[in-house]
């Protein structure tokens, strides 16, 4: 196996971290974009049926966390739990993204979702006062509250983690043939 130069091993970290950034920038751009579209195009709980009562656009501005939960907490509260602690969690979230050097791959991708949303949720609360929700599906036997792209960066690292989680268990399950 061929030994890396300091050169290349520089070339490589910077290659990481500026994907790592270009994927941190998507998530968090493509929510403010859309939320931003939103807020310009789309009135206070308008509904826009996208495809039959199935996926409706409605624009919720949302004081609360996940599904207005805290919403009528004082505004102390609101501050430390709904502003403060994210923004603890996220700092330390780009710090370990960006100081571990051997995290795996699917870790690193996972870490970029999570963040990017928690990012762009956080700007909204900070900025606008609440976070800008608009999606909403209804498929009779599921049905989701309002959401952004920033909830479905969330999900997606929370889905990518849990995959990563289950598929390490299944590895070690896997009893080794010995040899006699």
């Amino acid at each position: 196996m061929p030994i890396l130069s300091d050169k290349n091993m520089q070339q490589i970290k910077n290659l990481r971290w500026s994907v790592l950034l270009l994927l941190l920038t998507l998530n968090f751009g493509c929510d403010q974009i859309s939320k931003k579209i939103v807020r310009n195009e789309i009135s206070d709980y308008e509904q826009i049926s996208i495809i039959k009562n199935h996926f409706t656009l409605t624009k919720v501005e949302n004081s609360g966390a996940f599904l207005s939960l805290g919403d009528n907490m004082p505004y102390i509260f609101r501050l430390i739990i709904l502003t403060g602690l994210p923004l603890l969690f996220l700092g330390y979230g780009l710090y370990f993204l960006f100081a571990k050097r051997n995290l795996p791959m699917t870790m690193q991708i996972a870490l970029c979702f999570l963040i990017g949303g928690g990012i762009g949720n956080l700007y909204d609360r900070i900025v606008h006062g609440s976070v800008t929700d608009f999606m909403h599906m209804d498929f009779y036997l599921f049905q989701t509250g309002v959401f952004n792209f920033a909830d479905i960066s969330i999900m997606i690292g929370v889905g990518i983690l849990l995959f990563q989680s289950l598929r390490s268990k299944m590895v070690k399950e896997e009893p080794t043939e010995e040899v006699e």
